[in-house]
């Protein structure tokens, strides 16, 4: 579970913004909201709520850039990292950015920070906490040679030639954990937090397309079942009563717009591939809901069914995935195509029946701020941009007793302004000359 993420000169993100998961002392929903992890209370939601371009999705891109510069290290020296710093200023890129995150992996509580330009990874050092603090190790990078440099904690057994291997695999653009992934080596603790990153911490979701191939991903390496997305589904709508998935093969050529023999030409020296070596026909996964009306069955195509319909069957997987294992979920625009009581429903599915996933939600359904019942402020998060152009990020909690009272209406002072993190378009009328 993720204790701190931090992030500096990313997008639209100037000075350094923490997003935390450490609860308050507070004890309103206490069992739907927090896990135990030794003294540590840690919240299983973050909403982060604000205007558009203030900052909500850069939150959720650095977690993704994160987990990519670790996972998949780049290969040439020359090769950049994909990102953008704060552009807002006269030299963007003289400042270096920053990202650093604290977790818990088997019990242990990691600490990972890493200094980056567009260029090359400039620092980067991994700490754990056990009965104590210890240092795994440091890394610098020497830009004007191109090189790194590990430096290992004195709790940490390396000998030179695993050293050695580590830091020729470590090129100035990678990290010591990328390049742990390229070397044939084994230290336990980098192993742990790259499983982490792994399987634990996944990749953002974003849109309707990506939600139904990552639900049925899902169901085909068999981390989930149909069977829990209809239990999830059929709760929300109790006209479904199944879901069908065939394969089907398809013909290539039915779907060409130019003769198939054409197609089958290399464009570079016009030769004919070997027919035995290409395959004209590929597999289809066909998507199908079964309605049960006036005690009839109706079989209907996922791509007849509503947005909505199509959405929640993506987020039924998701909700699947997330009961039945552990793992971190950021995603984009929650309650995209969702009522309001699907998204509430969501919600309060994952908060009843999870005991150590975490979801992270950019949102506009301002809704949930109506019910005290529903929501902890230290789970309820804005962003808004300053004077500067810059994201600030901060929570609900953090304002005292004189702008939100544990009685206040919440949703009156967002909609105010007492909160910030809302739009203001100003005048409706508009005089457009010719």
């Amino acid at each position: 579970m993720i204790i701190h993420f931090s992030i500096k000169n990313f997008g639209s993100i100037k000075d350094e913004q923490t997003l935390s998961f450490e609860a308050t002392n507070k004890t309103h929903l206490e069992e739907a909201y927090i896990v135990k992890q030794g003294r540590r209370r840690l919240l299983k939601i973050a909403l982060l709520y604000g205007a558009n371009a203030s900052g909500k999705t850069t939150v959720l891109k650095a977690l993704d850039f994160l987990r990519v510069l670790v996972l998949q290290p780049l290969n040439k020296k020359s090769d950049v990292l994909d990102f953008e710093p704060f552009l807002f200023v006269d030299d963007p890129l003289k400042e270096n950015s920053k990202i650093s995150i604290e977790f818990i992996q088997n019990g242990k509580r990691y600490n990972y920070k890493v200094v980056f330009s567009k260029q090359a990874v400039i620092n980067e050092e991994l700490t754990f906490w056990n009965s104590y603090k210890a240092n795994i190790y440091k890394r610098y990078t020497d830009t004007s040679k191109q090189l790194s440099e590990i430096e290992f904690g004195s709790t940490i057994s390396v000998d030179s030639l695993t050293k050695k291997a580590l830091e020729t695999n470590t090129l100035w653009n990678n990290t010591v954990l990328g390049g742990f992934l390229k070397t044939n080596i084994n230290i336990k603790e980098l192993k742990e937090v790259v499983d982490w990153f792994e399987s634990t911490l996944m990749t953002t979701v974003q849109n309707n397309s990506i939600l139904t191939i990552f639900a049925s991903d899902l169901v085909e390496k068999k981390r989930i079942t149909n069977t829990d997305i209809v239990n999830i589904i059929k709760r929300a709508d109790s006209n479904i009563s199944d879901i069908i998935v065939e394969d089907e093969e398809v013909n290539l050529r039915e779907y060409l717009d130019e003769p198939f023999h054409i197609v089958r030409k290399k464009r570079s020296n016009n030769e004919i591939i070997n027919s035995e070596k290409f395959s004209d026909k590929f597999m289809r996964r066909n998507i199908a809901f079964e309605h049960s009306v006036e005690n009839k069955n109706y079989r209907l195509p996922f791509e007849l069914e509503s947005s909505g319909t199509q959405r929640f069957y993506g987020l039924a997987g998701i909700l699947a995935l997330l009961i039945r294992e552990s793992v971190i979920l950021p995603i984009d625009e929650l309650e995209a195509s969702l009522h309001p009581d699907l998204y509430k429903y969501f919600i309060l599915t994952f908060l009843l029946n999870t005991n150590g996933s975490q979801l992270i939600a950019t949102t506009h359904n301002r809704e949930i701020l109506n019910d005290r019942d529903l929501f902890r402020d230290d789970a309820i998060w804005f962003t808004n941009k300053d004077d500067t152009g810059s994201t600030e990020l901060y929570s609900l909690a953090d304002f005292d007793s004189s702008v939100i009272r544990n009685t206040s209406n919440v949703l009156n002072a967002y909609k105010t302004g007492k909160l910030g993190a809302i739009p203001y378009p100003g005048d409706y009328y508009l005089n457009l000359t010719p």
